[in-house]
């Protein structure tokens, strides 16, 4: 699949939340509310997740394999920053 866009949403004050994300895969497949979050040692991407009745979370949609992950991540943080240059 490939990632065919990606909108990015920030967030004012949001502490280390920065922005919300959405990305397309082949313009047909539409993931909302990824978070890049920013950590210690850099930016990250929190995948959409949901609150389960025991109080933890749980993601709704996830890569199966690190490549992929590294691929949404890489995309998606590239954008942010782009977003954040336009200032």
């Amino acid at each position: 699949m490939k990632i065919t866009e990606v909108k990015i949403y920030p967030v004012e004050d949001g502490g280390r939340l920065k922005a919300y994300a959405t990305m397309v895969f082949d313009d047909t497949f539409i993931i909302r509310d990824l978070k890049v979050i920013e950590g210690d040692k850099g930016f990250f991407i929190s995948m959409p997740s949901r609150k389960r009745k025991d109080g933890s979370f749980r993601d709704i949609v996830h890569p199966l394999n690190s490549d992929t992950r590294s691929d949404i991540e890489k995309t998606i943080i590239e954008e942010y920053n782009r977003s954040a240059e336009g200032k």
